[in-house]
């Protein structure tokens, strides 16, 4: 009897194996230092576009001492500070990527490529004391005069040393600027005394740049406080002055009582305000016995074992204490220079009134954008009203170019009565909607809102892209600093996407100390 037929077998196909190759050496692996550097990368572009003595001039006057060991390079710190906010980088990475990037070391002024760090991540604190807003706001004057005193392109200066030539004719050049957006008719008249008409265009507007702080509630407020407090007792607490027996803080009845309310995800009114008393005992209670343990160290005349920073905390957490009492005791939710952070007490909470985030806690900037520059003309950590700015904007403009803006772009709480006078008497045309009932050439020549989409841009930009949403600095200083570098950052963006400037530009910026006294005039 034949058996069955056997049922064919499917050979599987044989993988290849996996064989790892042996790690080349670092004395093996090849590395293109022999090449040159590439001229189109980013930070070999930015290093050619900067006015580097004139910038790390502003830095070394910081130290007027010349005793000590000298400080380092004010190149190597601007553009690690610039490289830092540039790439949005914690400082410990931007001294990692510094020490890894050879780009970067040639943006920073180094002659050839080095393993070793430029210096200690923990020195940008200094560096951020150093550079206050003042410095860095004219860093930021010297970059921006810098754009608009390039030379041009070789056929504009031929044509520059053309009209220099001519003595014997009135020379009249018309260039429409694209960014003013009117024809201009330069008039060189060496006879004539120089009048300078309003050219450009001034945006304005406000924002707040936040603080990397939790959301203040006064429950929260009071709870650090209250914590804060017992860590200053027990560095006050002596055996020797105080006696065998500590004082009382009721440390685990009062983080129960806060847990029991905190931990809640609906709370009453009610619930809210009887765990707010209830803090604000315990805070009392410990502030008391602080007083008495201040009175033995002060009777012993021993130095005390508190910092200057312990000191600043302990008077935080009073003030803490008599804002938040007085709004308990009356039942409001409001107070002049109220505190919402023991950790960082120059933050306030500035309204808004938008959706989503109708209160802000951190810093407000009143800016002002010409040709997609930005410069912070006001920061403030108290809320203030834009509309008092618009005259000190529009005067630093005058300061900055040396003319008057021909037309100013703001929002509607700048328009006051008295503002849209005071531009008419400049002759300075207000782009915003006019007061009562619209005329028909204000119907038919609407004030578009897309006009002021620049510098909504250019906030949206800070924030999202280079972290003006979420300050990370804690000192009031290194947090103005840290605000000032990214408007810095910003402008040199906008530096490396203009390129060199046009005819009229230059013109416009240089004639007056190239030709001695010129006429210029405007062409509708």
């Amino acid at each position: 009897m034949q058996g069955k037929p056997r049922k064919a077998v499917r050979k599987r196909a044989s993988t290849p194996m996996y064989v790892s190759p042996n790690q080349l050496t670092i004395c093996g692996f090849e590395s293109p230092f022999e090449q040159a550097l590439s001229s189109t990368n980013r930070w070999v572009r930015l290093s050619s576009l900067l006015p580097w003595d004139k910038i790390v001039h502003q830095y070394d006057m910081q130290f007027k001492s010349g005793e000590g060991r000298p400080p380092i390079s004010g190149r190597v710190v601007l553009g690690a500070v610039i490289i830092k906010h540039m790439l949005n980088l914690s400082d410990r990475e931007t001294v990692q990527q510094i020490q890894e990037n050879m780009f970067m070391q040639y943006f920073l002024g180094y002659s050839s490529f080095t393993n070793e760090a430029p210096f200690s991540p923990s020195l940008f604190v200094s560096i951020r004391e150093r550079l206050s807003l003042s410095v860095i706001n004219a860093i930021n004057d010297i970059v921006i005069a810098h754009s608009f005193d390039k030379p041009p392109d070789k056929e504009d200066t031929n044509a520059v040393e053309n009209m220099e030539t001519d003595d014997d004719a009135d020379k009249d050049v018309t260039q429409v600027n694209e960014d003013i957006g009117l024809p201009v008719k330069i008039t060189l008249d060496l006879q004539q005394e120089r009048v300078v008409p309003n050219a450009g265009k001034l945006l304005m507007d406000a924002t707040v740049a936040p603080q990397n702080i939790t959301y203040p509630t006064d429950l929260k407020l009071l709870h650090a406080a209250r914590q804060k407090s017992e860590a200053i007792i027990d560095k006050l607490y002596n055996k020797d002055l105080h006696g065998s027996v500590k004082v009382r803080t009721y440390r685990q009845l009062a983080q129960r009582d806060f847990l029991n309310t905190a931990k809640k995800k609906s709370k009453s009114s009610k619930e809210i305000y009887r765990a707010n008393g209830s803090q604000l005992r315990y805070l009392k209670r410990n502030l008391q016995h602080i007083d008495v343990l201040l009175e033995g160290w002060y009777a012993s005349h021993l130095e005390l074992p508190l910092k200057a920073k312990d000191h600043d905390y302990l008077q935080t957490i009073r003030m803490v204490y008599e804002q938040q009492f007085a709004m308990h005791s009356t039942r409001t939710h409001s107070i002049a220079n109220r505190i919402v952070n023991i950790h960082q007490s120059h933050v306030r909470p500035i309204v808004r009134g938008k959706d989503g985030k109708k209160v802000e806690f951190g810093s407000k900037l009143q800016a002002s954008l010409v040709n997609g520059f930005i410069v912070i003309e006001k920061l403030s950590w108290e809320n203030f009203n834009e509309g008092q700015c618009l005259m000190d904007t529009v005067t630093a403009y005058k300061t900055r170019f040396g003319f008057y803006p021909a037309e100013v772009l703001a929002d509607k709480i700048y328009c006051t009565r008295e503002n849209r006078r005071r531009l008419k008497e400049l002759n300075i045309l207000l782009r915003a909607k006019p007061l009562g009932r619209p005329s028909k050439e204000a119907l038919s020549n609407p004030v578009s809102p897309g006009e002021r989409n620049p510098i909504e841009g250019k906030f949206g930009q800070a924030k999202v892209g280079y972290g003006l949403e979420c300050i990370k600095a804690k000192l009031k200083a290194t947090s103005e600093s840290w605000i000032a570098t990214i408007t810095l950052v910003l402008n040199l963006v906008n530096l490396t996407r203009k390129g060199l400037l046009s005819l009229y530009q230059w013109i416009l910026f240089v004639i007056s100390g190239k030709f001695g006294r010129t006429q210029i005039t405007l062409s509708l």
